[in-house]
């Protein structure tokens, strides 16, 4: 089973899935209130989003990871604003994250700017070409458009900058923001009269090689355009945009399930976080599968946001791969893992064997194969699970996303029948 694993690993990398179609975007900011967003210093005046001498930092209650966003902007003279993405949601917005920067270059105090300190530029990291800004007063449109590592920013139709965050990470390895990959977006104020209005985002899913995966033998799971093939109950809860199915987190929400029973068979998909949890404790596990206990025999635990799903094999809610923020990582098997009355050696199999989980709102990349009452996981290119027995395990049945209340997204779900 590991040779179906590392071939895959090498060819679903990248091309877009789902990039023959123009992706559909969605208001981030409703232009009546600051519903969806969190801070203080803002007020909406005509439609727009203004900075007060108060305003700081006002934050997207969503988070994102790849996307395109589209926005007006407007400056006042000598106005300086900046627009935080993969924002964590607290510290210094230019450094927690990153900040591109929003500022009128014309005006004589900026005489002395740093190259990295230009409008459009990526504050300390990556200066933009110095040009495209529309006079004082006049309303500029900006498009960002983040796809893993690249970002690209087009300031009225001219692109201004382009780079790549992987590059600039290693160049800069103490930048903490430029490590992320996903986070909050926020508006980064300096008490100058910033308007911000007509805030639209398209998320998108990530890379894949299509034509590599289906010269290996995949099938689409899902066509990235609506949940045809899999029953749903018709809940608006789950709903389909630019490839990636989304679930908003509602917890009495159904799960999905396929509409058609598969045997043995390989599953990758790509799945990321894109909201968060409430804090709890959860235990720490040792290889073997059995809580690891403090000097009084109690289970240790560590505080983590609570966030829960899976994939369901062959129809059986015990043989759920899970995905989850716990400490052990996902890929283990609870069902397994739990039961008391299977062996030892089973127990251990369902374990992780290391936690290879990117953090949280990134997406990760996942492969299941099952064989016969075998199962092995790939979780971001690493083996979790090798080749686990799941003794009773059915021969045949649907295939489910599962979810416990958490907002997640999937995409790219490809099948292989072995």
């Amino acid at each position: 089973m590991k040779n179906l694993i590392v071939p895959l690993a090498a060819i679903y990398c990248t091309a877009n899935a789902f990039a023959a179609e123009a992706p559909s975007a969605r208001p981030l900011f409703n232009g009546k209130d600051l519903a969806g967003w969190s801070g203080s210093g803002y007020v909406v005046e005509d439609g727009a989003i203004v900075c007060t001498p108060e305003g700081k930092n006002l934050v997207s209650a969503e988070t994102f990871a790849n996307y395109i966003l589209e926005f007006d902007f407007k400056l006042p003279p000598g106005g300086n604003n900046g627009l935080g993405i993969h924002y964590p949601g607290s510290g210094d917005g230019a450094y927690s994250g990153m900040e591109l920067q929003i500022l009128d270059n014309s005006d004589p105090k900026y005489k002395d700017l740093k190259d990295y300190q230009f409008h459009g530029s990526l504050y300390t990291l990556a200066p933009a070409k110095k040009s495209g800004l529309k006079p004082v007063g006049e309303w500029n449109h900006q498009k960002v458009t983040v796809s893993g590592s690249g970002l690209t920013v087009e300031l009225n139709g001219e692109i201004i900058l382009r780079t790549n965050l992987d590059d600039l990470s290693a160049r800069n390895p103490k930048h903490e923001g430029v490590k992320r990959r996903s986070g909050h977006i926020a508006l980064l104020g300096h008490g100058d009269k910033v308007a911000f209005k007509n805030i639209q985002i398209a998320e998108t899913a990530p890379a894949a090689y299509v034509e590599g995966v289906m010269a290996a033998g995949f099938t689409r799971l899902a066509n990235g355009k609506n949940l045809d093939g899999w029953k749903h109950g018709n809940s608006p809860d789950w709903v389909v945009t630019n490839g990636i199915i989304k679930h908003n987190g509602n917890k009495d929400a159904p799960d999905l399930w396929t509409e058609k029973e598969y045997a043995d068979c390989s599953i990758v998909f790509d799945w990321r976080w894109s909201g968060t949890g409430p804090l709890m404790q959860r235990p720490i596990l040792l290889p073997d599968g059995t809580a690891k206990l403090d000097s009084q025999g109690k289970p240790e635990t560590i505080e983590v946001q609570e966030l829960d799903s899976g994939i369901y094999l062959r129809g059986s809610t015990k043989s759920q791969v899970n995905l989850w923020n716990w400490p052990v990582g996902s890929g283990e098997v609870y069902g397994y893992r739990t039961d008391a009355s299977v062996s030892p050696e089973v127990r251990a199999g369902v374990t992780p064997k290391v936690k290879a989980d990117r953090p949280l709102g990134e997406w990760n990349r996942t492969m299941v194969t099952i064989k016969g009452d075998r199962l092995t996981v790939s979780l971001n290119g690493r083996v979790v699970i090798d080749n686990a027995q799941l003794p009773g395990v059915p021969a045949k049945g649907f295939l489910g996303l599962q979810h416990h209340g958490g907002a997640i997204d999937f995409a790219n779900l490809w099948v292989k029948e072995l």
